[in-house]
C-alpha cells in the first residue's frame, strides 16, 4: 500500500470496497459501513471499543469527535446521550460519506460530520468534551497537535479524552497531556491501549 492509500489521506486514491459490520457497544448494537481507504475496515478496533465503553459524557453540550473515520465514536456518544450534539471531523472524504451514511443507518438525529483538518472546521466553536482515536500513522506531531490545540476549543471544566496504544507514545503522550492540562488520569487499561483523560480548568491556556 502506498502512502496515498494511507486513512488520514484526503482523498484516498483505492478503488472503495464497501463492507457492513456490526458491533456491540455499551449495550448497544450499532451497524457501520465502511470501506477500503479508512481505518479499520474489517471490525471496530480495539482502542476505539475502550474508548467507547469507558468514555465519560457529559450531560448535555457540545462533543467533538476528532480524526471520526467511519464514525463510531461519534455514533455511539450521540446514540448513549440523545441531549449531546456531536461534531465528527475528518480529512478524509471517504471516511465523511461513510459517516454521514452511518449516523443515517444508526438512526442518530443529534450528530453530523464536517471534513478538514482537526479543529480547521470547528474553529469557532466550543466543546464540553473532545473524543479521539487519533491518526498514530500520521506521525506523533499530529496526535500532539490534537492535545495542545484542543484547550482553545474547549469549554470549562470540558474533557479531552484519547486513546492509544501504550507502546507507541504512550508516556510521551501523558506528559504531553500534563503538560497542556496540568492533570491527566488513565481512564481504562486493556489490550495494549490505554485511555487518557485531561479536565480543562480556568488556567489552562
Amino acid at each position: 500500500m502506498t502512502n496515498i492509500d494511507h486513512y488520514f489521506s484526503e482523498k484516498p486514491k483505492s478503488k472503495p470496497r464497501y463492507g457492513l459490520i456490526k458491533a456491540f457497544l455499551r449495550g448497544k448494537t450499532f451497524k457501520f459501513l465502511t470501506a477500503s481507504g479508512v481505518f479499520s475496515k474489517k471490525r471496530v478496533d480495539l482502542g476505539t471499543k475502550l474508548l467507547i465503553e469507558s468514555m465519560v459524557l457529559p450531560e448535555s453540550g457540545l462533543v467533538l469527535d476528532v480524526g471520526c473515520g467511519y464514525g463510531a465514536i461519534g455514533i455511539a456518544a450521540a446514540s448513549l446521550n440523545p441531549k449531546l450534539h456531536v461534531v465528527m471531523v475528518d480529512i478524509n472524504e471517504r471516511a465523511v460519506k461513510l459517516a454521514r451514511r452511518n449516523i443515517e443507518l444508526n438512526k442518530v438525529y443529534n450528530a453530523e460530520v464536517r471534513r478538514g483538518n482537526l479543529y480547521e472546521p470547528v474553529k469557532d466553536m466550543k466543546f464540553n468534551c473532545i473524543l479521539s482515536n487519533p491518526p498514530v500513522s500520521a506521525g506523533l506531531a499530529t496526535v500532539k497537535a490534537i492535545i495542545t490545540e484542543a484547550p482553545k476549543h474547549m469549554a470549562e471544566k470540558a474533557t479531552l479524552q484519547m486513546v492509544l496504544r501504550s507502546k507507541i507514545g504512550g508516556k510521551r503522550i501523558q506528559q504531553t497531556f500534563q503538560e497542556t492540562f496540568g492533570n491527566c488520569t488513565i481512564l481504562a487499561r486493556e489490550s495494549g491501549y490505554r485511555v487518557l483523560m485531561a479536565e480543562k480548568h480556568e488556567n489552562t491556556t
